[in-house]
């Protein structure tokens, strides 16, 4: 079968956000129906970089999952759905209160969707969350989750996980390690065994690729003052002038070379929680656009005027890298296409 001749493939998008996975799955060839998606300055930026795709309202407004329907609000039946649900009850790092947590419970919501869809359910499930929710509780997070996956008629179990890192994986330089789920229904495919992408040679990082240390910034709120206790503790540890420092608790983090931390949430939290560079006129924090790029977006991604600088930081790291989305796209393509019954 040429190129030509394969089907189309199509995906649904659950707490789609700005993205992420919609364009790694585009650039594998499989288009985006619909995304669902609850805030209104996630939905902003989506809307204005990702292209013909049908982000669920109501009332003129960004639907919440708790409120969608497949038959009320129409939702197409498409091959995948992909979903990075809310992981903040799954960290390690925050209060770990799994299913118990409001935020957690949303996963059943996926399931509930996945139900109504009836016999044109998606032939595969694509989930993103923290790496703990394998190990929270004992493993009984994973235990209800794997029981509700399969329940809901997908093959799942331990292989379909892996901890997927862009830095690994990708030419970019950020460290991210995040955990990747992949079920397949029942009904379609013979078995659940799936490949995940593997560590391939990726050259020497260079964060100039993604961050500009010659420049000068135009916008003074970035830079922080010789005067100031932040600026005066990072300088006071910097060796290299072209890493990435960050203060955490009162420590300066510097990275190695090459190498960029975790971009979070907290970012939009201000402060201290975004990254510090030395550039051409000082001390600085990465801008949401050099924050964009090491998520591995487009140069030609935007945000909207109206959308603040705190929650474009924000948006940008509660999203998935574009680079490992594509790299998981692209195998998922290939089993659909070679293994479907």
């Amino acid at each position: 079968m040429t190129d030509s001749q394969q089907p189309e493939l199509t995906a649904g998008a659950l707490f789609s956000g700005i993205g992420g996975f919609c364009l790694g799955f585009e650039r594998a060839g499989i288009k985006t129906k619909w995304a669902i998606e609850n805030s209104d300055t996630a939905t902003a930026i989506y809307a204005q970089n990702v292209n013909d795709v049908r982000l669920v309202e109501h009332d003129g407004a960004p639907a919440s999952i708790t409120d969608v329907t497949v038959d009320g609000d129409a939702l197409e039946p498409v091959d995948v759905l992909h979903a990075g649900f809310p992981c903040q009850s799954f960290s390690q790092a925050g209060d770990r209160k799994g299913f118990k947590d409001p935020r957690g419970q949303l996963f059943y919501q996926i399931i509930r969707l996945l139900k109504e869809f009836g016999d044109k359910k998606p032939s595969v499930i694509v989930l993103e969350n923290s790496p703990y929710i394998r190990h929270g509780e004992g493993g009984s997070w994973f235990i209800e989750l794997t029981k509700e996956i399969k329940k809901a008629g997908y093959w799942f179990r331990e292989s379909n996980c892996a901890e997927l890192d862009p830095y690994l994986l990708t030419d970019l330089p950020q460290q991210r390690n995040r955990l990747f789920m992949v079920a397949f229904s029942i009904k379609v495919f013979k078995n659940g065994k799936f490949d995940f992408p593997s560590k391939p040679a990726v050259a020497p990082k260079d964060l100039s690729n993604f961050i500009d240390f010659e420049g000068v910034q135009s916008d003074d709120s970035y830079y922080l003052p010789e005067e100031n206790r932040y600026h005066k503790m990072i300088n006071g540890e910097a060796e290299d002038r072209r890493c990435i420092y960050q203060l955490r608790k009162f420590l300066v983090r510097e990275k190695k070379p090459g190498v960029c931390p975790t971009l979070t949430a907290n970012m939009g939290l201000g402060g201290h929680n975004v990254p510090f560079i030395f550039d051409a006129r000082g001390l600085r924090k990465l801008t949401e656009y050099e924050c964009l790029w090491l998520q591995g977006f487009p140069k030609a991604f935007t945000f909207p005027e109206t959308v603040g600088r705190a929650k474009r930081y924000m948006h940008v790291g509660n999203s998935v890298s574009v680079p490992i989305t594509e790299l998981l796209a692209e195998r998922v393509r290939d089993k659909i296409l070679k293994e479907r019954l």
